[in-house]
């Protein structure tokens, strides 16, 4: 009971009376600079001073209005999207990864046609594919007699081959390249080869000269596919990407057909998108076997990270250092783990929580193909005298092909803050 007359006390000495906080709000009334509401005090008539509190009390519920809605605007991670086309003198080549449609050697597999359906679900890592039931007991017998068969060996042996057959001409800007300027690299294709690798010379062209300029040879009559299972057509596909990623050809490939003429103009397209929130790319995240992040890699070390946990070996055609696996860990473990990974949406790609979320840098290039039959009459008799074969074996196996920049310019297109925390305040 002491201690509460004790504060009773003190509030009561604190406190001042109702006059002088009468006093005090008068005053301040008076001197704030709060507009309007002097003339809410001091206006005599009742009528203005009922308007002047309406528009005080209006205006005042309009700021917190426009207030909230900055705030809420805000917090909605807004962007805004510029493009600039940049000119310049010259451009850095990008990277071309060349394949042929026919992907082994006819002598090879003339005996043992199993090896598409082999190669098709070790493949099958880097696209979906699935092996139809009626092939599973062929896999199986062959698979169980032939353990220590490798694939990887098969391949490079028996596969496409880049030597002075199978690439007649190159030339890059005038000067000429050889099949040793292109680097082996498998893909759902085989053996396929990649020019300007790694951008080992950091090749910068203007344009002048015709960009890059090749002749194949593929050979119909030495290399074969199997077209019961959806390869039929002949010809060189060919991705063009960034040197320091790997070639993606599901469904970025570029085809061209025997007996045509490929004219390719390229453009260089950067990409600049914002992190979480204001964007899906996280800047902290990196790739172990890759120089620069591209989800395409992102998901083929995070495929490889789960085969290997659950298999006890790696892939050949994934990065990673690990035991390569055997053809039967392939078909007992690893396939059904890739579907496994496929079902459970374990790699996933594209938003900021996903696996591989989008790079926060990109370099793409567009592309503009137009095609012409390959070579007059002449053009023919001249090959064919030349190479020592018919007009129609010309016709049939030669495959031209040329790339340059459509001009020597790049976009870049930037995803920005459409409002940053000094504009917000």
């Amino acid at each position: 009971g002491i201690l509460e007359k004790i504060r009773f006390y003190l509030m009561k000495k604190l406190l001042p009376d109702l006059e002088d906080r009468r006093k005090y709000h008068e005053e301040f009334a008076s001197t704030t600079s709060f507009h309007g509401v002097h003339n809410i005090v001091h206006t005599q008539s009742k009528a203005r001073r009922a308007l002047w509190l309406l528009i005080v009390t209006g205006c005042l519920a309009i700021v917190i209005w426009q207030i909230c809605n900055r705030f809420i605007y805000y917090f909605s991670w807004p962007t805004t999207t510029t493009v600039v086309v940049q000119y310049v003198e010259d451009v850095k080549f990008p990277a071309v990864t060349f394949c042929n449609l026919n992907r082994f050697q006819a002598h090879a597999v003339s005996n043992l046609k199993v090896i598409f359906l082999i190669w098709n679900f070790v493949s099958g890592i880097l696209q979906k594919f699935a092996i139809e039931d009626k092939y599973s007991q062929e896999l199986n017998d062959f698979l169980l007699g032939n353990q220590n068969f490798s694939i990887k060996d098969f391949t490079r042996k028996n596969g496409f081959y880049l030597n002075s057959s199978t690439l007649l001409e190159c030339d890059f800007f005038g000067k000429p390249c050889y099949p040793q300027d292109f680097e082996q690299v498998f893909t759902e294709y085989g053996n396929c080869f990649t020019f300007n690798h790694n951008d080992l010379s950091a090749r910068r062209v203007s344009l002048s000269g015709r960009g890059l300029h090749l002749l194949f040879d593929v050979q119909q009559d030495k290399f074969t596919d199997e077209p019961t299972l959806g390869y039929t057509d002949a010809g060189i596909t060919f991705v063009i990407h960034s040197p320091q990623e790997l070639p993606r050809f599901d469904g970025l490939g570029l085809l061209t057909p025997v007996g045509m003429h490929a004219r390719v103009a390229i453009r260089q397209l950067k990409s600049i998108i914002q992190e979480y929130p204001w964007g899906e790319c996280k800047p902290d995240v990196k790739l172990q076997y890759h120089k620069i992040y591209s989800t395409n890699g992102c998901l083929l070390e995070c495929k490889a990270r789960y085969i290997q946990d659950w298999c006890g070996c790696l892939p050949f055609i994934l990065p990673g250092n690990g035991t390569e696996c055997d053809l039967l860990k392939f078909y007992k473990c690893v396939y059904p783990a890739v579907y496994d990974i496929e079902i459970k949406g374990l790699c996933t790609v594209g938003t900021h929580n996903s696996t591989c979320p989008t790079p926060c840098e990109e370099t793409d290039f567009p592309t503009t193909v137009t095609y012409s039959n390959f070579g007059g009459e002449k053009a023919i008799k001249y090959f064919s005298t030349k190479l020592k074969k018919s007009p129609d074996y010309i016709r049939q196996n030669l495959v031209r092909i040329e790339i340059k920049y459509h001009d020597l310019s790049y976009k870049i297109t930037q995803q920005q803050k459409a409002l940053t925390i000094s504009e917000l305040l």
